[in-house]
């Protein structure tokens, strides 16, 4: 830094405080934000060894390659005008190969392994951060019906809770950790201590080499390439949802676990055929009944 003019020293110190954004930018963003011109910001890749500006942002993005990539591949779609029509083909086609993909990779040894896992645990435990949680969330509400206790350790309470939740697992639990670039350090850590404390740990990710697939007893690799965002979610709900039917399908008593489980929620659903006719008047539409019969869902309160 010493050794660079004044100009070059404020290039590198903002580079220095904005390391990610800086390996993002263009040469003309970069000479924009600390007021220098193109010339210069070449000039100054120059100064640090590099053959120009290009072979200086490939050292800055050097480590950042995955969580890069996403923003690199939207700039450069923007830079080719596309219909709504064009870019929602070109992503459902992104889809169909992900699940195509992970169809052929998913053998039936390793979905076999997995469902039984699934099947013998005493405890199932399902981590996933970001965008997985949400995937935890349907996860739980797929097995619930077929096994006795599954918990969703996502989201609720944060990473700490599901650490106190995972305190006690051990030999007989399973935890089922949803992973996948950009991954999340909470679920893999977790995962981890929960693998540490004898249980046993089902990943599924991308690929064997991940973050959660280096220590997994079981790996269920998903194909989740997205073109404009980091990660496509569609297959990995697919692998999901086809695990909860594997589970149904050889669980004891499935079958009347389900009419149990339906019978249970049907104050809640609503069938559309015995539904009465709309009416413009609100005076004409029927009461909606109360979720427990007997037993009102909250209190009147008192009119002010």
């Amino acid at each position: 830094m010493p050794t660079l003019t004044p100009i070059h020293r404020r290039m590198g110190e903002y580079v220095q405080a904005n390391l990610f954004r800086a390996a993002t930018m263009r040469i003309d963003e970069l000479a924009d934000a600390v007021g220098s011109s193109v010339a210069t910001a070449n000039r100054f890749a120059r100064a640090l060894g590099f053959d120009g500006y290009p072979s200086f942002r490939g050292a800055l993005v050097r480590g950042f390659e995955a969580t890069l990539a996403p923003v690199e591949r939207l700039r450069s779609a923007q830079e080719s005008p596309a219909s709504g029509d064009e870019l929602l083909a070109a992503s459902l086609e992104q889809a169909a190969v992900n699940l195509r993909l992970t169809r052929d990779a998913i053998d039936g040894t390793a979905a076999d392994a997995a469902v039984e896992a699934i099947l013998t645990a005493r405890r199932v435990f399902v981590l996933g951060s970001g965008a997985s949680a949400f995937l935890a969330g349907l996860m739980e509400h797929g097995l619930l019906p077929y096994h006795d206790n599954v918990q969703s350790l996502a989201m609720v309470g944060g990473p700490t809770h599901a650490a106190r939740r995972l305190f006690s697992a051990g030999k007989g639990d399973l935890v089922i950790g949803i992973a996948f670039p950009r991954y999340v350090d909470d679920t893999v850590q977790l995962a981890r201590q929960a693998a540490s404390l004898g249980a046993r740990v089902l990943a599924l990710t991308d690929n064997v080499n991940s973050p959660l697939g280096q220590f997994a007893d079981l790996t269920l690799c998903i194909r989740s390439e997205r073109r404009l965002a980091a990660t496509s979610e569609a297959a990995v709900l697919a692998v999901i949802e086809a695990l909860c039917d594997a589970v149904a399908f050889r669980a004891k008593r499935s079958a009347q676990a389900a009419a149990q489980m339906t019978e249970f929620v049907l104050p809640w659903l609503t069938d559309p055929q015995s539904a009465p006719a709309a009416s413009s008047n609100s005076s004409d539409r029927p009461a909606r009944s109360p979720r427990n019969p007997g037993t009102p869902r909250t209190q009147n309160k008192q009119k002010r």
